[in-house]
């Protein structure tokens, strides 16, 4: 057992509850919150390395063994995504200082982000299904207060139709776990790998798999079901859509990954078949989405949507080589997107606007900004060396060895449609005659800005540059995902 397993989880979760007092205190606030960040970042990178050279870390609850106890379970998986998590949560916290608004500040805007990142990291590191849906409900709390924090009236609109869907998927999620207990027994999701292998998967498994699929599914956005995240996302101030952007349908797409590679493994033909096809749907639904609007929030936003179904397909082909790349794909996804909406963001408060009809010049009052945003584009649409380009490729190159030609060039060709899409955003603010703005913020306050965005998009390229380093990382991450029984004898056994 390790009880480190929970320092990045309970971490985020004392500074938020102490953070919930001094409220007109912004230095107790802001430094309250960094400090916390800070620390569950350090307990998390000392726990990956933990991951690295001792395998699976884990503990059970109650003094019950497994699987009777509450089992949190830090594998490659989990550590790396939870790293990631409080990486950026670090960076947009510091954008949030200088534009966010001090009246946000003064009313638990930093506890909700600190609840948040409790629920994330509690979902990545849960080995039990039923923890999943608590700590779901814990994250989602705790962005209905981002996402309506302000109160304006397109924050308001926008919120409604986001929390009728996570309540809609939330009480599907119960219904779709009480279906798979009463057939199975047990909640602990590697117990359930093994009844499940017992039984051999029978139709009513199949049908259950494809219920947690519609629940996950809302919550990453895959097609047909992201319609509630365009307008949802978009009315948030831009520190919080950075925060959505990069972390929320992360999670989603984690317990799809999850769940698809660790128990619902038996009837691939069907299962995974239909997740290769959502997933090809999906990227084509987010480039439609993505070309089609002249909105750079809108433009990000729909590329969110590009990125869930490339990092499905991975997760479809079932092989090594093809989950490996989903997660180099899933942690290069989490940083570029919250760089991109640091960036658009930027432009919004200097433009005062997110209409790219009404923007143009930027190049010449802000060219840093620019090439800064050039490279986050290309990272973002796998122009090599940078971030994007490892995790397709191989990605791709798993869908060749599962025998997905046509679809694997597909996800290929579709990165000439990502890069068109975030090259207009440049095209637009950036080239052509300057136009009258009423700028949101001074040019000295975005410099503030610019500079956690910049650090931001620094990471991205290094993780590019250097994949080789965090090719053992990801190994590890791909061969447990594809080899179910290193989890399961890791929780179950002890080994």
């Amino acid at each position: 057992m390790n009880n480190f397993v929970l320092l990045p989880i309970i971490i985020p979760f004392f500074f938020g509850m102490v953070l919930m007092f001094g409220q007109k205190s912004l230095r107790f606030q802001r430094g309250g919150a960094m400090f916390g960040l800070i620390l569950a970042f350090i307990s998390a990178v000392s726990l990956l390395f933990t991951v690295k050279n001792e395998g699976v870390q884990k503990i059970t609850f109650g003094g019950w063994p497994e699987p009777f106890g509450i089992t949190m379970v830090s594998d490659m998986v989990s550590a790396l995504l939870v790293t990631t998590t409080l990486l950026l949560a670090i960076f947009i916290v510091w954008y949030s200082f200088s534009s966010i608004g001090t009246a946000r500040e003064h009313f638990y805007y930093y506890p909700a982000i600190m609840m948040i990142i409790t629920g994330v990291n509690g979902a990545f590191t849960t080995g039990d299904i039923f923890n999943m849906f608590v700590f779901f409900e814990v994250l989602l709390m705790a962005s209905y207060v981002l996402i309506v924090l302000g109160g304006t009236r397109a924050q308001l609109a926008g919120s409604i139709k986001y929390i009728l869907i996570n309540v809609i998927s939330s009480a599907l999620f119960v219904i779709a776990i009480a279906y798979l207990y009463a057939i199975i027994g047990t909640l602990n999701m590697a117990d359930i790998s093994v009844k499940i292998a017992e039984i051999n998967q029978p139709a009513i498994i199949t049908v259950i798999a494809v219920l947690f699929l519609m629940v996950f599914g809302l919550k990453a956005a895959i097609f047909p079901l992201y319609f509630w995240l365009p307008t949802s996302y978009a009315a948030a101030p831009p520190p919080v859509l950075a925060l959505f952007g990069a972390l929320l349908t992360k999670v989603g797409v984690y317990a799809i990954m999850r769940t698809y590679t660790l128990f619902f493994i038996h009837d691939t033909a069907y299962t995974h078949e239909l997740l290769l096809w959502l997933s090809v749907f999906t990227i084509l639904a987010g480039c439609i989405g993505a070309l089609a609007y002249f909105d750079v929030k809108q433009i990000i936003i729909y590329n969110i949507v590009i990125a869930v179904g490339v990092i499905l397909f991975g997760v479809a082909q079932m092989n090594e080589t093809g989950l490996q790349g989903a997660m180099f794909y899933l942690i290069h996804d989490m940083i570029i997107k919250a760089a991109l909406f640091m960036l658009v963001g930027i432009i919004v408060y200097k433009t005062g606007t997110t209409n790219l009809r009404k923007m143009g010049g930027l190049m010449k009052s802000s060219p840093t900004l620019g090439w800064f945003y050039l490279i986050a584009a290309f990272g973002l649409a796998g122009i090599p060396p940078l971030s994007g380009f490892v995790g397709k490729l191989l990605i791709a190159k798993g869908g060749f060895e599962a025998g997905n030609t046509w679809s694997s060039l597909f996800v290929l060709a579709t990165s000439l449609l990502v890069l068109l899409s975030v090259i207009r955003i440049f095209i637009y603010a950036f080239w052509g005659e300057e136009k009258p703005v009423q700028p949101i913020l001074t040019n000295a306050e975005t410099t503030k800005l610019f500079i956690p965005t910049a650090i931001v998009i620094i990471i991205s390229i290094a993780y590019g540059v250097g994949a080789e380093y965090l090719t053992p990382f990801m190994s590890d991450a791909g061969r447990l995902l594809a080899d179910p029984s290193i989890y399961v004898d890791a929780v179950l056994k002890g080994e």
